[in-house]
């Protein structure tokens, strides 16, 4: 069945507006600014939103939340299957008044799922209505964090940091990183929980994600990438790619080069 690829506008909400679609690779979203709250995802691919000049990046489990007033614009390099829901702002009051990174959680995407399913966009019986009404409380309690690869200019994690933005390859230890800074490794790892709010090992996954998807838009061979990044071999970086992005390699690939008028 072929793919129906879906319009880049979506609808005020009342008081909520939700939509799952497909979009092809080079698709434009231009700078807007808006009322009402967004939260976006990718189910599958990687979804990169400017909001005020600054770049968050989003694969499948993690969100972006935008809210009303933001002024923002996207580019997808590749093709994506993506949900957006618009939330008004009068619900708004204690939700994230910044831009930030959600994490998902199965409840709300099973949500999405259900909507998407029955084809409701504007929730408007009583139990539509309160479904909506538990994104809003999800949206309130989901863990967050600035951006999905985060910083610090800690003086212990940030040359961690910032040697493996040097070499995302390097395969080193937690406690050979513990060393390297000068600390034991249970202080290095509460540090990074604190500070990135997550382990350094999800930390590095996701430099790994970055960087491999930069290297692929530039025509890197899979096989290459996989070797900088510091995978013995190619099957264990498609494995990582699939877990974050739910699409391989080649597939990123295969949509980008497709471009938008295909």
């Amino acid at each position: 069945m072929p793919v129906q690829y879906g319009h880049i506008d979506g609808e005020p909400p009342r008081p909520v507006f939700l939509r799952t679609e497909y979009y092809r690779a080079g698709t434009i979203f231009p700078s807007r600014r808006q009322s009402w709250a967004e939260l976006n995802y990718a189910l599958e691919g990687v979804s990169e939103i400017t909001i005020e000049g600054v770049p968050f990046l989003s694969p499948p489990h993690y969100a972006i939340w935008i809210p009303p007033g933001f002024r923002h614009e996207a580019l997808n390099r590749h093709d994506i299957r993506y949900v957006t829901a618009y939330i008004e702002a009068t619900l708004c009051a204690d939700l994230p008044d910044e831009p930030c990174t959600l994490a998902l959680s199965p409840l709300l995407k099973a949500i999405f799922a259900d909507f998407d399913a029955r084809g409701v966009r504007h929730p408007q019986t009583d139990a539509d209505l309160r479904l909506a009404m538990v994104i809003v409380d999800q949206v309130r309690s989901a863990p967050r964090v600035l951006h999905y690869l985060p910083s610090t200019d800690d003086p212990l994690l940030a040359p961690v940091l910032q040697a493996l933005q040097d070499d995302p390859g390097d395969k080193r230890s937690a406690a050979e990183w513990a060393r390297f800074a000068g600390t034991t490794e249970r202080t290095l790892a509460r540090r990074a929980q604190d500070l990135l709010g997550m382990p350094l090992n999800d930390w590095r996954q996701r430099l790994k994600l970055v960087t491999a998807l930069s290297l692929l838009e530039e025509g890197h061979s899979v096989q290459s990438v996989s070797h900088r990044l510091g995978y013995g071999n190619a099957s264990a970086f498609i494995a990582m790619f699939r877990r974050l992005t739910r699409a391989s390699p080649s597939q990123m690939r295969s949509s980008q080069k497709k471009g938008p008028s295909e």
